[in-house]
């Protein structure tokens, strides 16, 4: 293990379930033109969990980009569960973020990413700010997803159009890359159906699977509501609990 800078990884002991490697920024938050790197490898049939201390909170920026990139490769038979939680951006916040991995034909990748737009306890208002949020997963060697989403200048505004956001104020993207992972799209929509994810109760969401995987989006003005209802489906869908740290 190798760190530098105030990117501290933790590995709380535990007598049962694959290994959990905790990331803790002992900065407090990203701010404006700070960039981390997050390089994670998996030996054959190793298994593990990598999540955060807390939320990732991206300050204000008077115009330098911030960047996160994470990188993770995956030895054949291994499995990764890659459970960040949220980013908070900051009004007038500036990020770029990339996730790459690069697994073995029969490695496991779940990964599961929130962003939430503006101090929801202080009803901050996204006026203006940057989004990148970039995946690409290949699977021996093969790019088997290219996911970008970019959102620029007047977040607010473009989230409340009715095709980007409909005025949602929180998202969240859950990957399933694994060789079941097409096989077990009803049971996500099922998950889904049964944590209330429809539109009258503030959280939208969808699921889809094809090329060797399942996506399912999330979308909510509210972002507790968000994070609890994807809490329920992660649950729901790995049959184990989040790590620790998620239930604090």
């Amino acid at each position: 293990m190798r760190e530098s800078g105030p990117l501290r990884l933790r590995l709380p002991r535990r007598h049962d379930g694959p290994l959990e490697a905790v990331l803790l920024n002992t900065a407090g938050g990203i701010a404006c033109g700070d960039s981390f790197t997050v390089e994670a490898n998996l030996d054959p049939g190793a298994e593990g969990v990598l999540t955060t201390i807390a939320a990732e909170k991206v300050y204000r920026s008077d115009g330098p980009v911030s960047t996160i990139a994470t990188r993770v490769t995956l030895g054949a038979g291994a499995r990764l569960a890659y459970l960040p939680q949220e980013t908070i951006l900051f009004d007038r916040a500036a990020l770029n973020r990339r996730f790459e991995a690069d697994l073995a034909p029969d490695a496991r990748l779940l990964a599961f990413e929130a962003v939430m737009f503006g101090r929801a306890a202080r009803h901050e208002a996204m006026t203006a700010g940057r989004l990148v949020d970039a995946w690409r997963i290949r699977r021996g060697g093969r790019l088997v997803v290219a996911d970008t989403l970019r959102l620029d200048a007047a977040l607010g505004a473009l989230l409340d159009r009715p095709a980007i956001g409909g005025g949602a104020r929180a998202l969240a993207t859950l990957f399933d890359v694994s060789a079941e992972a097409e096989g077990r799209l009803d049971e996500m929509r099922a998950h889904l159906d049964a944590a209330g994810a429809n539109a009258a109760a503030g959280v939208e969401a969808g699921a889809s699977a094809w090329n060797g995987h399942l996506v399912a989006r999330f979308l909510a003005r509210d972002a507790d509501a968000l994070k609890a209802l994807a809490l329920r489906v992660l649950v729901a869908y790995r049959g184990t609990p989040m790590p620790r740290v998620w239930q604090n």
